[in-house]
């Protein structure tokens, strides 16, 4: 199955690479594409437990879905994150 989710915090290529990235070693989930101008996240799911475990790591990561509670604490993560994903994204 397949499902686009919007989340908050994408900010950019770093943020896009951090999530990409660990979405892709989720078991049950492929096919992640992140698209940083409309803070979208599409993926390929196997079932609902893979699901479910992609969103958890989006919240742990600091992106929570559009409808997720944003608070201070997660928005700190998903600096963090980005910060992650760029120095992943330059070593490539």
């Amino acid at each position: 199955m397949k499902t686009t989710q919007y989340v908050q915090n994408l900010k950019c290529g770093g943020c896009a690479n951090t999530i990409r990235k660990n979405l892709e070693l989720l078991p049950g989930i492929s096919e992640v594409i992140v698209n940083d101008e409309d803070s979208s996240v599409t993926f390929d799911f196997e079932n609902q437990e893979a699901y479910e475990t992609a969103h958890h790591k989006l919240i742990a990561l600091g992106y929570p879905l559009a409808e997720d509670a944003n608070s201070f604490m997660t928005k700190a993560k998903s600096f963090v994150s980005c910060a992650a994903g760029r120095m992943g994204s330059t070593s490539q």
